[in-house]
């Protein structure tokens, strides 16, 4: 079997868990958690990095840093995982569903302002594949509005637009080390706070709504209650293992980036014959190799291919189904226009296997899967 998704470890992980078992602290904020924060802050350059338990909690942290309420509206794709919704409907916030490119699908940076309402805070555009969203045009259509960006970059660590790392464009953006992603904790994920007017109160809300984070740097002589929050906070556990992951993100990119490459180009001649579309990826836009898919010709091939693949002993999986179309964003969201691309891409899409380890089982991925588009 070639399973879909195997998580790697780098070696490190073990022996840095029981480090912070022998500091004797395992809740979180520990040496591993602010040595986690400071790798991103300075890959990134964000103002401050803030680890979270997952990227959806850095989500809703993004939220209630927005100041959303009841009937507030937030532009993104219904394309995207339910997380990127969820934050605000917690708030009472209406998502209001855009269409996506037909070549990337990210989301449409040309039918964003035709959503805006009086109503609407911010705009969340997700890097779908850890490939860049047109950042310079929704930064100045959200300038134009007075509206805030919170990137959605759970799949685009180590990725860039125009030489600027994702998630540290937009006034906040969000990370995943969910165990599928490309350097991992199994859960987990991090809020990149790029706007230094909402840093204070971001650590406010992660610590629960206590000013804890002021007391121990000997701001406050006590610390208290002050604001709204939650525990958002990671296990020291988490960040030690996250933190044998970050190490090593270089040469984890660079492996990945050569199975992403191997794939492209053995299916070549197949887009060239018609039997498939490859990923694009833009020009200025250096991605991260998170995942390698397949746009098949219709819904009836990629279930026959996915299928195929799993007779074969090999894991392909489809991915999201368009949130404007779900039981639940039906009832709580809107459209924002006309959804054309969203729903007849994603009755396309198959995902192929990539992960470390992959390189002596990747010809075999390739040629059954070959076999089956002729």
């Amino acid at each position: 079997m070639i399973p879909f998704n195997k998580p790697y470890m780098t070696g490190k992980e073990l022996w840095y868990i029981a480090q912070a078992h022998a500091n004797g602290h395992l809740a979180g904020d520990g040496d591993f958690t602010k040595r986690c924060g400071r790798w991103i802050e300075e890959r990134t350059g964000t103002h401050r990095a803030l680890l979270t338990h997952s990227c959806t909690g850095a989500l809703e942290m993004a939220a209630m840093l927005a100041g959303l309420g009841p009937g507030d509206e937030v532009i993104l794709p219904s394309y995207t995982f339910v997380s990127t919704a969820n934050a605000f409907v917690l708030r009472g916030a209406v998502p209001v569903f855009v269409d996506v490119r037909p070549d990337t699908l990210n989301i449409d940076e040309d039918k964003i302002e035709a959503a805006i309402t009086p109503r609407t805070k911010a705009i969340m555009p997700v890097h779908y594949a850890g490939i860049a969203c047109e950042m310079d045009t929704i930064m100045e259509i959200a300038r134009r509005h007075g509206l805030l960006v919170i990137e959605d970059a759970a799949q685009g660590v180590m990725a860039s637009y125009k030489g600027r790392p994702l998630g540290s464009i937009g006034h906040m953006g969000a990370f995943s080390f969910h165990e599928t992603k490309n350097i991992i904790s199994g859960e987990g994920g991090a809020l990149l706070v790029n706007d230094a007017r909402f840093v204070e109160r971001a650590e406010i809300i992660r610590e629960k709504g206590t000013n804890r984070s002021q007391f121990f740097r000997g701001q406050v002589d006590k610390y208290t209650w002050v604001d709204c929050g939650s525990s958002y906070l990671p296990s020291e556990l988490v960040s030690a293992f996250l933190l044998a992951q970050m190490e090593e993100a270089d040469p984890i990119t660079q492996r990945r980036l050569q199975l992403w490459s191997t794939y492209h180009r053995f299916f070549a001649q197949a887009e060239q014959a018609g039997w498939l579309r490859r990923p694009t990826v833009p020009e200025g836009c250096m991605h991260n190799a998170h995942m390698y898919y397949l746009l098949l010709p219709n819904l009836e091939q990629r279930s026959h291919f996915i299928a195929g693949m799993k007779a074969s002993g090999i894991g392909t999986v489809f991915h999201y189904v368009p949130l404007h179309n779900s039981p639940f964003g039906s009832r709580v969201g809107r459209l924002g226009g006309p959804i054309e691309h969203t729903q007849k891409l994603s009755e396309r899409l198959v995902r192929l296997p990539l992960w470390l380890g992959l390189e002596e089982h990747q010809s075999e991925v390739i040629q059954t899967a070959l076999s089956l588009l002729h």
